[in-house]
Parts: C-alpha cells; sequence; structure tokens
C-alpha cells in the first residue's frame, strides 16, 4: 500500500490565486496513482495520495525564505 505525500506551496498556479485548484489536486493524485501502477504493479484502490499546501512563510530554499530566493533569482537573470 503506497502513501505518497506532494508538498506544494500555498499559491496558485494562475494570478490572484493562493492555492492549486480542486481540478488540479485531481489530476495529481490521478497522475501519480497511474505512476504507481505503472511502474510497481500497485493497484489504484491502494495506492493514497496526500497534497499537502505549505504557506510560502513556511518554505524555504538556497538559505532563504522562498520570496527572497525568488527575487534574488529574477535579479540575477536581468
Amino acid at each position: 500500500m503506497p502513501i505518497v505525500t506532494i508538498q506544494v506551496t500555498r499559491e496558485g498556479t494562475q494570478p490572484g490565486t493562493s492555492a492549486i485548484t480542486p481540478d488540479e489536486k485531481a489530476r495529481l493524485i490521478e497522475g501519480v496513482s497511474r505512476v504507481l501502477l505503472d511502474v510497481l504493479n500497485k493497484p489504484l484502490d491502494a495506492t493514497f495520495v496526500v497534497i499537502e499546501e505549505v504557506d510560502l512563510e513556511n518554505w524555504g530554499w538556497g538559505g532563504l525564505p522562498v520570496k527572497e530566493y525568488r527575487k534574488q533569482r529574477l535579479a540575477n537573470k536581468a
């Protein structure tokens, strides 16, 4: 019985949204479940998928809060 946990930042994929949509979550659950079926032959009804949305303030990368890291990355590309 596989249990897969997906963590994403609590922000939307479209401007003005603050979370991934129920449709996007459903597609993630289906896609991950299918991968486990295809690769490990795990039945769909035996696979559990948990999606955790993490507030941006609780997420860091490269030693910085994620918002600061993204700002630096954009500035370095300019």
